[in-house]
């Protein structure tokens, strides 16, 4: 079987590496190959994880990289060992053929070899770049799509293993990675797709060496970007990420039994759901696809007859507002339309781990001076604030971190352990009074046109008082867009159910 549909028919699909790490044979038995009949299908996959991120192929690179730097340590070589050996057990647990089994196992043995010589340089030279670290974690994607690739063949699909490690041929601007680079990048990358000429195409989710490091510069959501820019590139139909949900639903339903799969929501929505805690994609890979009008489907590997949550193309998404010589429209009116509406957020989400910082004026400055001083301390420190409230004289901010920044058993029992954070209070006691408030969390109504839902926001707050939730700060975010608060992280889960 091969990809024997129009280049105009092409359909992206984008597995992530748990989805990959437990289920690769219902990937291609139950989704790829279902697909290949009515479309051309280009596969992205990340790196596997057997079992949790934490324990993944990239997780392990990361570590083995950091080990290098160690003079004294050889634990890299059996964290790369131990990566080798798991995706060597899959080709011989799960490959029929003798002959693909024994080249893709060949292939697995040199990735890890050359991924070792790369740190034990590292090593020698007592440092590792961005661009070594670079190197070290595209493995894991060229490890999981050699796999991918051999899973499909093994099926007697004609599909060809692309490696995107040298893609970028063309020169990069000074300015740095700005959208003139994203688009001739997504026009490399279709031309890259159209070459494999009627075999499935099995990408890799890392596309090369940038300026400062794919890691540092983009981030763990490189893959997702990729597969935007392979369906941007090719002109695809659909972008499908697949996840191990039935798609965006109303609310966590693991925390809310009642919780509704939605549909279809729109991007703007979608980037704030993301923001504020439930993991959808990452707004700027939407942006890329949305730009292009490629819609986004978010399915479940584990129900592909499902018809998951579609973002769609919204004509209200504001991307010109980052294009130059935009000339946004100074005052907004509310419209008419939008008020006669119904009045129904579209879903709640809750982002855990938030420290919320307060700073009372002493008033030795004007408020702008206040405020400046501030920010700049935020800058200094390199804090990112996920929501603020103000007043001329008072300013709470709320922070959120995966990694700890404090430890103890509260109250004053605890202790900040964070550089940055330390660093930004003390300095922050120049402008005045300082305190902090761990264990928060950030919940938040979305929906189009918040703005304009009258009794929406006095509803949300009734029912947080009705669950004893104390709400320590308010704050309305993108117009007409979501409602968000920083309240109490303990009955949180229990007043989402009542919403």
């Amino acid at each position: 079987m091969a990809n024997g549909c129009s280049n105009s028919n092409w359909v992206v699909q984008k597995f992530g590496g748990t989805s990959v790490g437990k289920f690769a044979t219902k990937i291609i038995d139950q989704v790829v190959l279902p697909s290949l009949l009515e479309h051309s299908v280009a596969v992205v996959c990340s790196a596997r994880s057997s079992s949790t991120k934490a324990e993944g192929t990239t997780n392990r690179l990361l570590r083995a990289a950091r080990d290098a730097e160690n003079a004294q340590s050889q634990q890299y070589v059996s964290l790369v060992e131990a990566v080798r050996l798991e995706h060597v057990q899959v080709a011989e647990d799960q490959l029929q053929s003798p002959e693909l089994k024994s080249q893709v196992i060949a292939d697995i043995n040199g990735e890890c070899e050359r991924v070792l010589r790369v740190l034990e340089a590292a090593q020698t030279l007592g440092e590792i770049s961005a661009r070594c670290v670079d190197k070290v974690i595209s493995t894991g994607e060229k490890l999981s799509c050699r796999l991918m690739a051999a899973h499909l063949q093994d099926r007697g699909v004609d599909s060809q293993y692309v490696d995107l490690a040298e893609v970028i041929d063309f020169p990069i601007s000074s300015q740095g990675l700005d959208q003139d680079f994203y688009n001739s990048l997504a026009a490399t990358l279709g031309r890259k797709i159209q070459a494999c000429e009627g075999k499935v195409p099995v990408v890799t989710g890392y596309f090369g060496t940038i300026p400062g490091g794919l890691l540092d510069q983009i981030g763990r959501g490189y893959t997702d970007l990729c597969a935007a820019l392979v369906a941007v590139g090719i002109h695809a139909k659909e972008l499908q990420v697949w996840k191990e949900v039935d798609g965006i639903f109303t609310a966590d339903p693991r925390k809310v039994p009642t919780a509704r799969l939605l549909p279809a929501i729109t991007p703007a929505e979608a980037a704030e759901l993301t923001f504020y805690g439930s993991e959808v994609i990452h707004p700027f890979t939407m942006e890329q696809v949305i730009r292009a009008k490629i819609p986004i489907r978010i399915k479940n590997v584990m129900n592909p007859k499902g018809d998951g949550t579609v973002i769609f193309p919204d004509s209200t998404y504001e991307l010109e507002k980052t294009a130059p010589g935009h000339d946004p429209r100074l005052f907004r009116t509310r419209s008419h339309s939008f008020m006669q509406r119904p009045k129904r957020p579209t879903a709640v989400t809750i982002k855990h781990k938030i420290l919320v910082i307060n700073v009372h004026s002493n008033k030795r400055s004007l408020s702008h001076g206040f405020f400046a001083g501030i920010f700049s301390v935020l800058d200094r420190w390199r804090l990112s604030i996920d929501l603020i409230s103000t007043s001329e004289v008072h300013v709470s901010m709320a922070l959120h971190s995966e990694m700890p920044l404090l430890n103890g058993v509260g109250g004053d029992e605890y202790q900040i352990i964070d550089d940055d954070l330390k660093g930004a209070l003390h300095d922050l006691q120049r402008y005045g009074a300082v305190d902090i408030i761990p264990e928060m969390a950030i919940l938040s109504l979305v929906g189009k046109q918040m703005k304009n839902m009258i009794g929406v926001a006095g509803r949300m707050f009734t029912t947080l008082g009705e669950n004893h939730v104390n709400i320590e700060m308010i704050s309305q975010g993108k117009p007409a867009l979501f409602n968000p608060a920083a309240v109490s992280g303990t009955n949180t889960d229990h007043s989402r159910r009542r919403k």
